[in-house]
């Protein structure tokens, strides 16, 4: 499978998923907004918990400069209220059971874990300007720390 390739000055692809409550939630509707849509592979493992968390505890400096911030992964609405819940998550979670959106993100492809070759959710992160165009590209990232490098290209974006 080729990986799709997001590109910046791109209009991002258009979409509409479940939340963590089966409330559909549509990009298009976010027009006029910054958005920050961060693909993680699965929710209550141990990197994908500390990037949660990370933009939950951002989340106030994210909506100061107008933006939304989103999480997606393959997980169910029920696991991911089961997460927010463990966590006090205050971010939306969005479900992409087909990965069908991740893999027009380019979120979803090989990856080499540890020597082996799978295929799955690569953790990466989408910066959307409020025109629906992608703003910036982060392909591949560690969880730790990644909120906050975020935070600060939208910052010098804006």
């Amino acid at each position: 499978m080729t990986q799709t390739k997001i590109e910046v000055g791109e209009q991002a692809p258009s979409f509409t998923l479940p939340d963590e409550n089966e409330q559909p939630i549509s990009i298009d509707d976010l027009r006029g907004k910054w958005v920050v849509l961060y693909f993680y592979p699965k929710d209550n493992t141990p990197g994908c918990t500390t990037e949660a968390c990370e933009f939950t505890d951002n989340l106030a400096q994210f909506e100061q400069l107008d933006a939304v911030v989103m999480g997606c992964s393959p997980d169910n609405a029920d696991r991911h209220r089961k997460f927010i819940a463990k966590h006090q998550l205050k971010i939306t979670l969005l479900s992409d059971t087909d990965h069908e959106i991740m893999e027009r993100y380019g979120a979803w492809g090989e990856k080499n874990m540890y020597g082996k070759i799978t295929e799955g959710v690569i953790r990466s992160t989408v910066l959307i300007d409020p025109a629906g165009k992608v703003a910036h590209h982060w392909r591949r990232v560690r969880a730790a720390g990644h909120a906050d490098s975020v935070r600060k290209k939208l910052a010098a974006l804006r």
